[in-house]
Formats: C-alpha cells, sequence, structure tokens
C-alpha cells in the first residue's frame, strides 16, 4: 500500500471521524511562487469559511516564515527532536491561518529517514482533526522528501509558470505522482502568466504530453486498458506589481491589495477548490 493509501485507510471513511482535507502545493523547480500561492491561498481559504493549517513541508530550505515575516521561537525541528511540544509550534498567521514553521538549512532533513518519515506523518495525524484544510507548502522538485510529502495529500496542486524550464519540471513531477502515487487528477495554476488564456494554453500543452506519453504506460491489469491522467487548470495569476510590492514589504497580498488582479485570481482557485472543481 502506498503511503496515500496508507494514510487515507488511517482516517478517511471512519464514522464519527473528522479530518482535515489535505492539500500539498508543489512544483517541479524553484522559484514559481509555490510559497506565495499556499500562503495567500490559505488567507483565501479562510475568507471562505474554513480553519486552515499551512505546514512548510520544505523542511531543510524554509521560507514560509520569512514570506509572512514571522519570527517562530518554535519549529518543526524542535517538535521533531523532542525540545517541544507540537501545541507550541503552531502559530497564528496574518491571514486568520495558522502554521508549522521548519526551520532552514539543516542537512538532516535533505533526505527522506524513517524518522523524517514517521515524525512527519505523525504531526500530520494529530493536526488534521483540528481544521477543515491542511496546506503542504512542499519542497520543489521530486526527492524522496518532497514525494514523500505529497503521498500524505488527498489533493496536488501544482504551481508552474510560462517558462519552458517550469513546464518541462512540471511535467517530470506530473508523470512520477502518476506513475508512483497512481495519481489521476491533478489541478494546477499557471503564475505569473501575461495574457488571459495563457494558462489554459500552458495546461493544454502539458496535457497533450499526459496523453502522449503517460497515459498509455498506465494500463490496468484487469483489461489492459489506458487510464488517463488529468490535468485540470484552477486558475491563472497575472503577473502583477502588486506581488512583488507584497513579496517585498513581507504582506500576504489577499490583505495588503485584496482587490489587485492577482489576488482576486487566488480568490477564485480557492472558490474552486472549495467547491470541489
Amino acid at each position: 500500500m502506498s503511503p496515500v493509501s496508507e494514510h487515507r485507510a488511517a482516517g478517511r471513511g471512519v464514522p464519527g471521524t473528522r479530518r482535515a482535507r489535505i492539500l500539498a502545493v508543489t512544483s517541479g523547480k524553484g522559484g514559481v511562487g509555490k510559497t506565495f500561492m499556499s500562503a495567500n491561498l490559505a488567507a483565501a481559504l479562510v475568507r471562505r469559511g474554513e480553519r486552515v493549517l499551512v505546514l512548510d513541508a520544505d523542511l531543510g530550505l524554509a521560507n514560509l516564515d520569512v514570506v509572512l515575516n514571522l519570527f517562530p521561537k518554535t519549529t518543526l525541528h524542535d517538535v521533531f527532536t523532542g525540545k517541544a511540544t507540537l501545541d507550541s509550534a503552531l502559530m497564528p498567521a496574518p491571514g486568520g491561518f495558522d502554521v508549522l514553521l521548519a526551520g532552514s538549512g539543516l542537512v538532516e532533513y535533505s533526505r527522506l529517514t524513517p524518522e523524517v518519515r514517521d515524525q512527519l506523518l505523525d504531526v500530520i495525524e494529530q493536526v488534521a482533526p483540528r481544521y477543515d484544510r491542511i496546506v503542504l507548502d512542499t519542497g520543489a522538485g521530486i526527492s524522496d522528501v518532497v514525494l514523500y510529502t505529497v503521498s500524505l495529500a488527498d489533493d496536488v496542486l501544482i504551481v508552474a509558470t510560462p517558462e519552458p524550464t517550469s513546464l518541462t519540471d512540471a511535467y517530470a513531477t506530473i508523470k512520477v505522482l502518476a506513475s508512483q502515487q497512481e495519481r489521476r487528477l491533478i489541478r494546477m495554476v499557471a503564475n505569473q502568466v501575461s495574457r488571459p488564456g495563457e494558462g489554459r494554453v500552458i495546461r493544454g500543452q502539458l496535457q497533450q504530453v499526459i496523453d502522449r506519453y503517460v497515459s498509455p504506460l498506465l494500463t490496468r491489469e484487469v483489461d489492459g486498458s489506458a487510464e488517463v491522467v488529468k490535468l485540470s487548470l484552477l486558475g491563472e495569476v497575472p503577473i502583477d506589481p502588486a506581488v512583488r510590492e507584497a513579496i517585498q514589504k513581507r504582506q500576504l497580498l489577499m490583505q495588503m491589495q485584496p482587490g489587485c488582479p492577482s489576488a482576486r485570481a487566488v480568490q477564485a482557485v480557492a472558490e474552486k477548490l472549495t467547491s470541489g472543481t
């Protein structure tokens, strides 16, 4: 059984058990706005009435604290090493959601050990009953730490930009998730688009490659037919000077300029998530 199957079996579908829906926000490469999306999407989900926790799952290169201008006294590293309790590491963030922040520059989290695997799963299991949604802000790429973190999620959201390297790495990530984790629906946000409709074009290009090279390899053992991997576009976030200003000021865009085009685009993504699109 895969990690995601084990996780779902542990709590999903059990009568009387209420658990957060877990969303992994990931990307094929760094620098595409993944943490920006995680934080502002959390704020948008709060506006729609959800109780949200953002867990900084980029355990060795964390930067969620920088984006939110937070100075944590306790991190996940302290929880993992037994120096602090989980409750002491939960921290309120601007935007009305909670965060669990990780440390930065910690070499021990550059690879997935059995200890890290068990500790991360235990933390998520403990906090899941307290929230409506947990957003996992993962690292970039397809390292074993990133893939394991994504495997714990119910839903996956890929953040990509129109740059060719971003699209190539996004495709590589989707291919691994489809083959190793049996993901058949992967959601996507196109960030930093320069014109309306560019996100749909990007999604279409990626879907064509997936249909040609990924789906045919995923055959059912029963009848031998190919399964289909669907890439669902949740939205496109335009290039917006308000984003750069918010990042430089270390403020949430959803709070600083909630009416700007990029903030409205993030709100639209939240609406699709809560409606089950």
